[in-house]
């Protein structure tokens, strides 16, 4: 068959990126992190101080805010804004921000375009129900909140982070309701998703079992 499409969707924390950069990198698949995406798109808000319930404001945000995701990091608008995205700030808004039906569009449709080729992996909350629901392999990677916790709360406190392991864990049971019950391209996971639990798998052993499918599904 040769490259395939391939859909990763999970809850926060449980591993998407960095599994998908892994496996990208070891198959020469392209990875497009989607979340960065949606993070950018908060970032122009908060900016440009947008009232998330002002339909025109927000719409002319979308349409005069051009998001590239590529290798060497995220750009709004040509600013480099890789770093700025990972701020407490956006992470407390971007649900929301992922919630407005104009942002989603606009991004969905460049997914799709980026994916078209093949060859590439997508990791979201929606890419095999929603994005590309034609995939040909389709991946919902979720653990336990104690063990997103707990990973999250390593990779603060190595970063000096004061963030405590509770306060983490309330944040990402509050973002798991949040992303499940929002009506527009709730979290789901696709009927023909291959379920990966891996709150007691590190990455590499997860990127290792992702890189087996690729390769399956690419016989």
């Amino acid at each position: 068959m040769g490259k395939i499409s391939v859909a990763i969707d999970g809850p926060a924390g449980a591993g998407k990126s960095s599994v998908a950069r892994i496996a990208a990198e070891r198959t020469g698949y392209v990875y497009l992190d989607t979340g960065a995406m949606y993070r950018a798109f908060t970032w122009a808000f908060l900016r440009a101080r947008t009232d998330l319930g002002d339909a025109a404001a927000v719409q002319r945000i979308v349409e005069t805010t051009e998001i590239t995701a590529e290798r060497d990091g995220v750009f709004v608008n040509g600013t480099d804004v890789t770093a700025s995205i990972r701020e407490p700030a956006v992470s407390g808004h971007v649900s929301a921000v992922a919630a407005l039906a104009p942002v989603r569009e606009k991004l969905v449709q460049l997914q799709r375009k980026t994916a078209s080729t093949g060859g590439v992996i997508l990791d979201g909350r929606d890419i095999g129900t929603v994005v590309l629901p034609d995939a040909e392999l389709k991946v919902f990677l979720t653990a336990s909140i104690a063990s997103r916790a707990k990973r999250r709360w390593l990779e603060l406190r190595a970063k000096g982070g004061t963030e405590s392991l509770a306060e983490i864990e309330a944040n990402i049971a509050a973002r798991d309701k949040m992303d499940s019950e929002r009506e527009i391209s709730p979290l789901r996971e696709a009927a023909d998703a291959v379920h990966i639990d891996n709150s007691d798998m590190d990455l590499e052993e997860t990127a290792d079992l992702l890189c087996r499918l690729i390769k399956e599904r690419e016989a």
